[in-house]
């Protein structure tokens, strides 16, 4: 994927758009199968910072870039629902799935900013084992882009 150069924008204009189409683009779909549901639930919650949707495994894990950052379910929709690293979301963008097996893997651009300012785009896959409706693994890609 190539990259390219942007201007950053600020004002209510881009906080509008950018939270507009990131929560459409997670948000639950009808044509969805029961596992890129789920899966979509956990990406819907990285924006809304609200996981009571997101069916976790007691004992799910989430791998980040090689280092393990979640340890268990709870841990996970705590992170999801209260955490600080979540709070600079503004939006997901060009949401893709694809699904085999008990395995959906997602891929996304998710915008970051402060005060409705986006400052960092990153191209995220991510890989959710979904055998029995719950996550039980997530492993996520970070690429930052310019775009």
């Amino acid at each position: 994927m190539g990259m390219k150069r942007v201007s950053v924008l600020t004002g209510a204009v881009l906080a509008a758009a950018a939270l507009g189409s990131g929560m459409a683009s997670a948000a639950p779909h009808s044509t969805d199968t029961s596992r890129a549901a789920v899966a979509r639930a956990y990406i819907y919650a990285l924006v809304s910072h609200d996981a009571s949707a997101v069916p976790f495994a007691p004992d799910a894990t989430r791998v980040e870039a090689g280092l393990q950052t979640g340890y268990s379910g709870p841990q996970l929709a705590n992170d999801l629902n209260h955490g600080v690293q979540y709070r600079v979301i503004q939006g997901i963008r060009d949401l893709t799935m694809d699904e085999a097996g008990d395995v959906v893997t997602t891929r996304y651009l998710l915008d970051s900013g402060v005060g409705g300012v986006r400052l960092l785009t990153v191209e995220i896959t991510e890989t959710f084992v979904i055998p029995d409706g719950t996550i039980h693994a997530i492993t996520a890609t970070i690429v930052p882009t310019l775009g």
